[in-house]
This record gives C-alpha cells, structure tokens and sequence, in this order.
C-alpha cells in the first residue's frame, strides 16, 4: 500500500495483540503446524458453527483441496461465477476438470444466477462453486436446492465472507446459519485485504467427515501424523495413504488468525456502519449502482463497490479519486476475457461483462472515518456531475 494515498483501500486493523501473539510463538520454539493452529481451528470451527474446520497456507490451497476432495478431476465440469478472482477457476483447471462460466444475477447483485447455473448443466457437471461476492451471499436456498436435486457438490468460495450470516426472507433452509456451513465444503481466504487477515492463510470448512479426512491428509503429503504428533509423542512413525500436497499453516500466522477472529464481529459490524453511510450517500445517484445495496442477510462488507454508467463514467471516476489521492480498484475482470480461459466455455455472459466494465472498489476498512466516506463519496458525486 502506497503511503502517499489519502484515503487507502485498506488497512490492517493490528496492535499489541497482534504483537504479543506473534511473541507467543517465538518464545514457544515451535513454528510449524502445532498448538495455535490447532486453537485456531477450534475457535474458527465454533466461531461459525461447523464441525471441522482445517487451517491451510492460503485461500488457493482451500479451493484446491475441496476440489481433491470431491474427486473432481478430467472429464468432469464446475459451473461457477464469470466474476471472481481467478483462483476458483485456476485450481479447477488443476486437477484436470472444466470450468464452466456462468453469469451474475445483476449489476446490484453481482453473485452467481441460479437461473444460469441450470442452463450450464451436463451430464458431465459434478459440482458448483458459490462464491459470496463482497461478503454477501448468494441466493443459497436456490443453489442449495438445484444442487441437490440435480445431484451436484456445492462448494462455497467463501473468501470474502467470513463472519457472515445467511437469512433467506423466505425461511427456506439453510437459514440463519454462517457462509462456510451451506455447501459440501467451503474455502475462505486470510490474505493481507481481508477481514480477517494474516498475510497469507486459509481455511477449509465441512460438516462431512468424509471430507475432512481427505483434506486433513492431503494438507500434508498424505501423512497419517504429523510431525507435532511425533513430538508430542503420539506417534513414531507415519504412512501415506495418498499423493497429497505442502499446504499447512505455520503458527506465526496461526496466533494472528486467533486475535483476528476475536476482533472480527466487531469490526464486520464497523465494516456495515461504513457500508451503510456510502449507500446514504450514493443511493440514488443517476446512472449509478450500489452493489448489495437491497441484497438480504448478514454481510460481511468486505467490499464496498458501486458501478458507473458506463466504461466512460468510471474512468472518469477512477482518475478523480486518484488525483484526490484516494485509492480505488476493482473486483473483478471477467474471467472468461482472460487469455488463459477463452477458449473455455461460458454462457451467455451480458451482467458479468457490464459489471466488470463499469465496476469501482472504494475504501473499505474498520478504522475508516465517516468523514473519509463523506469525502470519497464527494469524489464520486462531482465526477458523475461531470
């Protein structure tokens, strides 16, 4: 992060907490996978209500091994969002299935069409990939019930979403339950922007055994112990039982995610105080956009992004912010308009492609000020005016 920005995209919210965890570890002599990732797995399990969660190197590594899991390999198709990062669609492609494209319900609601997951389904479609744009859900209910009944693993890509909460107006199920319990697995990311975040870091979530014993061991080589349980002396030696990859998590990072869990429903509520003010601000603005701004359930407010117009508009914005030395983005390019994906298949795509022409990421992060929303929002307004 540049530190001649003004108003930055993010920032970490780290203080002596954060210090004396990391001193904890030092002082214990012990750095890889042990005793933190162990509390952190519990606290994270309990946190959002699951039965297992397993601590990984990153998001990626989460995505890839629910892929494993599931035993999604060649021959086999995964219909997921045209908006996303890239990492679903890449680790897809790694062990050997198809990414399908699928597009987004609407400018408004920039997460994954059930209506266009249908139309994308073959014989030869295995599973579907949710991903939680900005830390708001999909339509669960609906994916949840087209998945089942066209026999299809769910996989959350719940990377923006941790300490979210899902509420169908409806009532259907699932209901009133955290994003990382509503699929077969879920993978959420820990990376240096998120809301819980340790630099790099990740976390696999299930309530299948099955599943989780798979994960477990392909985290680590396919190793039935591992070298803490050695230590301890659980254990003196160790088979493998498959080809599995190097994807733990150190305790470094570990005893960071502990101190970030126990902040983060604090500063997810911030988080939606923030977000809350850029609508008041930005609802109704001619042309514009606001994202998530009537989408139900408890978000995590990771991003706040709103779309322009048109192409022209948000250029126009884009430079406005930068010149006021405020930092922006945008979340995400079409995937299927990458070099690497565009002989791959896709469905009609027109949301995916509005949205990801026009699309800004605004400031976003609990020690925000109101006075800063009002400013970048100033921005936004007299660049529109223009």
């Amino acid at each position: 992060m540049s530190s001649d920005w003004r108003v930055p995209l993010t920032a970490l919210d780290y203080g002596p907490e954060e210090e004396q965890a990391v001193l904890r570890v030092l002082r214990s002599g012990w750095l890889s996978m042990g005793p933190e990732v162990e509390a952190f797995e519990r606290e994270f399990a309990a946190a959002i209500g699951v039965h297992h969660a397993i601590a990984v190197a990153n998001g990626t590594a989460a995505l890839h091994l629910a892929c494993c899991a599931l035993d999604l390999g060649p021959g086999d198709e995964v219909i997921q969002p045209a908006i996303n990062f890239v990492a679903a669609a890449n680790m897809t492609v790694a062990v050997g299935a198809t990414p399908l494209f699928a597009d987004i319900c609407a400018q408004a609601e920039p997460t994954l069409d059930p209506a266009a997951i249908e139309r994308l389904v073959t014989p030869r479609t295995k599973a579907v990939v949710a991903m939680h744009y900005g830390g708001a859900f999909c339509r669960m209910a609906e994916i949840h019930s087209l998945c089942r009944r066209r026999g299809l693993a769910l996989i959350e890509d719940a990377c923006h979403a941790v300490g979210a909460r899902y509420l169908d107006p409806q009532q259907s199920p699932p209901h009133g339950r955290a994003a990382g319990t509503l699929g077969d697995l879920a993978a959420f990311s820990f990376f240096s922007n998120k809301n819980l975040a340790v630099g790099e870091g990740g976390m696999v979530t299930t309530d299948r055994d099955d599943l989780a014993q798979r994960v477990r061991q392909l985290r680590s080589h396919g190793m039935t112990t591992l070298t803490w349980d050695r230590h301890r002396g659980h254990a003196n030696t160790y088979d493998v039982l498959q080809h599995g990859y190097n994807y733990r998590l150190d305790e470094l990072r570990a005893a960071l995610g502990r101190v970030q869990l126990a902040k983060l429903a604090a500063n997810n509520q911030r988080r939606g105080a923030l977000v809350r003010r850029y609508r008041q601000s930005l609802d109704g603005l001619p042309g514009w956009t606001v994202a998530h701004a009537r989408t139900s359930g408890d978000s995590a407010h990771h991003l706040m992004a709103v779309v322009a117009p048109d192409a022209d508009t948000r250029e126009r914005a884009v430079t406005a912010l930068r010149d006021a030395r405020i930092q922006s983005s945008m979340h995400y390019p079409c995937i299927p308009d990458f070099a690497a994906f565009r002989a791959m298949r896709a469905g009609e795509l027109p949301n995916s492609r509005a949205f990801a022409a026009r699309v800004i990421t605004l400031p976003l992060f609990p020690a925000m000020s109101a006075p800063e929303v009002d400013d970048v929002c100033g921005v936004i307004r007299r660049a529109a005016a223009r």
